[in-house]
C-alpha cells in the first residue's frame, strides 16, 4: 500500500518517485523503496503492458490513475519479483482496487488485467505452466 502512495504523491506533484521517496520524513522498509524504484525505473515498460492487455475498445487514457498505479506496482512484482507468488501478488493488487480504486468496479478490472498478465508471463518465460 505504501509504494501506491508513494507513487501517488509522485503523481500528484509532477515530480519523479525517487525524488518523493528521498524527501520523505521517515525512510519507507526496503521493500517498498524498492517497488517504488522498480516502478518509476520499467514505467514506460509496464504501461506499454497494460495499454497491451486492456480490450480493444478500451482507451488507456480511461484508466483511473490509482488502477493504473496498482496495475504498475503488481506488474513490477510479477515480472521482476519471481520469488513471490502469483496469488499473493494479484490478490493484494484486488485488495487496493477495492478500498482505493477508481470505480465500485476497479477490482474486477485490477483482476481481469492482472490474470492476464500473469498467464502471459509464464508464456512468455517458461515452457510450461506453474
Amino acid at each position: 500500500m505504501r509504494a501506491v502512495a508513494i507513487l501517488y504523491e509522485a503523481e500528484m506533484k509532477g515530480q519523479p518517485p525517487v525524488v518523493v521517496l528521498d524527501g520523505l520524513a521517515v525512510a519507507p522498509d526496503q521493500l517498498t523503496a524498492e517497488l517504488v524504484t522498480g516502478v518509476a525505473d520499467h514505467v514506460a515498460e509496464l504501461d506499454a503492458r497494460i495499454d497491451g492487455l486492456l480490450r480493444e475498445d478500451w482507451r488507456p487514457d480511461r484508466v483511473a490513475l490509482l488502477d493504473r498505479l496498482v496495475l504498475r506496482t503488481a506488474g513490477y512484482e510479477l515480472d521482476h519479483r519471481p520469488e513471490v507468488p502469483t496469488g499473493a501478488i494479484i490478490n493484494e493488487a484486488v485488495e487496493l482496487a477495492k478500498q482505493f480504486g477508481g470505480t465500485d468496479r476497479s477490482y474486477v478490472f485490477v483482476n481481469g488485467v492482472l490474470s492476464a498478465w500473469a498467464e502471459g508471463r509464464f508464456d512468455a518465460t517458461s515452457s510450461t505452466s506453474p
